[in-house]
């Protein structure tokens, strides 16, 4: 009997997340098919899937999640096994800025989403076998914790900015169409991803780069706000073990069990560079404390107990292990770097895409 590829339609998958989990598919699989959909935006760079041009595995669409007709066509034309949505608006201080591009990217977008795979998917009351949709979503949209506890997936959602606002908005919608038409998802809610290919506006690259060049390291109000930090490739993993075996319409938060404060990430991106590169000159004098972000959440904690134990998973990657694999990539990816800071890729991709229309 002929067995059918799987097809995944994954949205957002030139960004950081999106990138790594394209990376991964590819690398556990052999007989699948990803449609990529990207609108590069400032954060989606396909130099990040360089190495995979030409891996008749992937197929890479540039366009928008809101894009009705395009987003029509792909589902029609690939019927996807999967749509996973991984395409988001996401840095919280561009939100705070710019709140209406979060809601159309996030919310809108995935509402978008969601219309065409019930259209394709949904025949009278029968959804087609094997079909799901899988939301990648935040610990943000939860709020924030105390000095104890953890987040679980029956915390109240309660978001504090427009980002995790969107994101909740967004969520909501899921459940909505799970609820109501029992259109077939799930929604993972994961902790601070770190790792290759983070756009260097986050924490984590930020850091890095400034200290390499001697430049000021800016921390939002005393450096304590602590986070669970989750390397991008346990992410990657969990999102893949929900695809398969996920449970119809449960939601599972994937969290690190590596929680820091802030000015530790610093100070150890610090130690780790000025050692490494000989360089007195990287050291805490660098760090510079700024006024803190409105609205800042002090602590976000994940309990990942309900994945472990309805599909067996759990994070590989220490902090200590994750954080030095995370270094390495970065240096050894300087003309990377480089090229996404200056704005020089993303200059040529809307070139490039500006002559082929």
């Amino acid at each position: 009997m002929e067995i059918k590829m799987k097809t995944y339609l994954c949205t957002g998958c030139a960004g950081f997340i999106g990138t790594s989990f394209v990376h991964y598919l590819l690398k556990k699989h052999d007989d699948i098919r990803i449609v990529n959909l990207d609108a590069l935006t400032y954060a989606g760079n396909l130099e990040n899937l360089k190495d995979i041009e030409g891996d008749e595995r992937h197929i890479f669409v540039h366009g928008n999640i809101c894009d009705e007709e395009l987003v029509r066509k792909l589902i029609r034309e690939y019927d996807p096994d999967y749509i996973i949505n991984f395409a988001a608006e996401s840095h919280v201080d561009r939100s705070i800025a710019n709140p209406e591009i979060f809601v159309n990217t996030n919310v809108l977008g995935t509402v978008n989403l969601l219309q065409r795979a019930k259209e394709a998917w949904l025949d009278g009351r029968e959804w087609k076998k094997g079909k799901k949709y899988i939301q990648v979503s935040t610990d943000e949209v939860y709020g924030a914790l105390g000095p104890d506890g953890f987040f679980t997936e029956t915390t109240p959602v309660n978001p504090h900015s427009p980002y995790s606002s969107s994101k909740a908005s967004a969520d909501h919608f899921v459940k909505a169409f799970h609820d109501t038409y029992g259109m077939p998802i799930n929604i993972t809610r994961c902790s601070n991803n770190y790792g290759m290919w983070q756009f260097p506006e986050k924490l984590i690259p930020l850091m890095i780069n400034n200290a390499k060049n001697h430049k000021s390291l800016p921390v939002y109000g005393d450096g304590m706000q602590v986070r669970d930090w989750l390397f991008v490739e346990d992410h990657c993993k969990a999102v893949d073990m929900v695809a398969e075996g996920g449970k119809d319409g449960e939601v599972y938060n994937v969290g690190g069990h590596n929680e820091r404060p802030n000015i530790f990430i610093v100070k150890t991106i610090i130690g780790q560079l000025s050692e490494r590169l000989n360089d007195p000159e990287i050291n805490e004098g660098l760090i510079k404390h700024v006024e803190d972000r409105l609205g800042h959440d002090r602590r976000y904690g994940i309990d990942p107990s309900k994945i472990k134990a309805d599909l067996g998973w759990y994070p590989e990657t220490t902090f200590e292990v994750g954080i030095v694999k995370t270094i390495d990539w970065y240096l050894e990816n300087q003309e990377w770097m480089d090229r996404v800071t200056s704005g020089e890729y993303q200059k040529y991709y809307e070139e490039m895409y500006r002559n082929r229309k």
